[in-house]
């Protein structure tokens, strides 16, 4: 398990150059650094190779998240614009691990709030849960989440235009968007007690590394909804962003199969060495489908196969 303690996370320099990554055996990913900010045009919560194991199209680039404890307000969330950081939900952020996926601990007032993220092999499929860990006892705790979506080539980036369709469709715990034809549907299914419909372009992210490249480092993402949830030590709160319809319940199934997965995988290492273990796991995060067979991705977040399939 690897962990970064608040001396990294609360340090913006040091947690921004701290990047994670989860893929799907597709050749779709997610991956963002520890802070939730993207810096870079690939950065995501879901991409999808829509001719696995290319064709890549950023989907969901990220969620806006804010906890409410007893009516004071916490930003999770931290974004990057010219000359400005805002939220800083980073200064929120205890620690950051690996176990064995991404998982984020924030502190907000007397709550504490844990978020995993994990990606279901061989499917378009993030899961992103949140727990309450503690909290006073009598505290109303309640979470805010606002997808950002993109719909484009995982190589562009996004701006404000009219051609997007930010209509919703709603059915009891799911709803899904599809902004643009000849693009893939995205569902989010959940288990909030309220969504509303949110129409909203949030505009100028800055992805610092693209900057740094000489390459297009703005963007505009579009909200199409929020959702609601009431947290407490009974239940997690869970989105699970898709291609195909899921149900929220089916969180805690994924978790379980991806888990056994990876350890699985670990356990396939060739030395009994927990050093060995991880880049057993770490390698194989590499191996995708294509066609009847697999073949070898060269790099995230560029580049394809290189090689031929077995």
């Amino acid at each position: 398990m690897t962990r970064l303690d608040k001396n990294i996370c609360g340090d913006l320099g040091e947690a921004l150059g701290r990047e994670w990554l989860e893929t799907n055996g597709l050749g779709g990913f997610a991956s963002s650094t520890i802070t939730g900010a993207n810096t870079r045009r690939y950065h995501s919560l879901l991409t999808v190779a829509t001719h696995p194991p290319v064709g890549r199209m950023v989907l969901l680039s990220k969620l806006e998240e804010a906890v409410m404890v007893d009516g004071e307000r916490f930003e999770i969330s931290t974004n990057e614009y010219e000359g400005a950081t805002h939220p800083q939900g980073f200064t929120l952020l205890e620690d950051f691990r690996f176990d064995p996926f991404p998982i984020f601990t924030y502190v907000c007032g007397s709550a504490r709030i844990e978020k995993s993220v994990f990606m279901v092999q061989d499917a378009n499929t993030t899961v992103v849960q949140y727990k309450l860990l503690e909290c006073d006892a009598k505290a109303a705790v309640e979470l805010e989440v606002r997808p950002l979506i993109a719909f484009r080539d995982s190589h562009s980036t996004t701006h404000e235009n009219s051609a997007l369709d930010g209509s919703v469709r709603q059915e009891s715990g799911l709803a899904s968007v599809a902004p643009y034809a000849g693009l893939p549907r995205l569902y989010f299914a959940h288990n909030g007690f309220q969504l509303d419909e949110a129409g909203s372009w949030y505009n100028n992210f800055l992805y610092r590394a693209e900057r740094e490249r000489g390459l297009d480092y703005r963007e505009d993402l579009f909200s199409p909804l929020v959702l609601r949830f009431r947290l407490s030590d009974r239940e997690e709160a869970t989105i699970i962003a898709s291609t195909e319809p899921q149900k929220a319940g089916a969180a805690a199934k994924f978790r379980q199969q991806e888990i056994a997965r990876r350890k699985g995988v670990a356990a396939r290492g060739m030395v009994d060495d927990q050093f060995v273990r991880v880049l057993t796991t770490a390698a194989e995060a590499y191996l995708v489908r294509r066609g009847e067979g697999y073949t070898v991705m060269a790099g995230y977040p560029w580049f394809a196969d290189w090689g031929g399939t077995r």
